[in-house]
């Protein structure tokens, strides 16, 4: 499987995450954590759910990783997320150490590069935008307009 094939499977995962979160009335984002091939922590916006700010799908999937791997640096490991991270997001990405990040759709209002003049990545960070943007920033088109309706 070629790298390219794995972003789009991989973030197919995190749009599934994204769907259980649309599915329990939180916004619709989904991550995933990949390493060695296999996915070691998962998450969704779990923030009504929890009454928690910090509940983002991103700190829920790191967390688990982290738990997973019995290990808080991820420097061998991808992170798929739908949509571009916030800056606490962002700051928990960059202290996890995780090599490799998979960003689905842009959020030019929250996300880290609307607010972040540098990196907040570790520095030996890959950044790859972009994998299925159409589709993750549909579920969350979609999810909003339903709410308006």
């Amino acid at each position: 499987m070629t790298q390219q094939e794995a972003d789009h499977k991989f973030m197919g995962l995190a749009l599934q995450e994204a769907a259980l979160a649309a599915a329990d009335g939180e916004i619709p984002v989904g991550a995933v954590v990949v390493a060695g091939g296999r996915v070691v922590g998962r998450g969704h916006n779990l923030t009504e759910t929890l009454s928690d700010v910090t509940a983002h799908a991103e700190m829920m999937a790191i967390t688990g990783a982290a738990s997973e791997r019995g290990a808080k640096y991820l420097a061998d490991a991808t992170l798929y997320v739908t949509l571009e991270p916030c800056v606490m997001c962002a700051g928990a990405i960059g202290w996890s150490q995780i090599g490799r990040i998979v960003i689905g759709a842009s959020d030019p209002r929250r996300g880290y590069s609307a607010v972040c003049a540098a990196s907040p990545f570790h520095p030996k960070a890959e950044v790859v935008k972009g994998v299925r943007a159409d589709e993750c920033r549909d579920i969350i088109i979609n999810f909003f307009k339903s709410r308006r309706v």
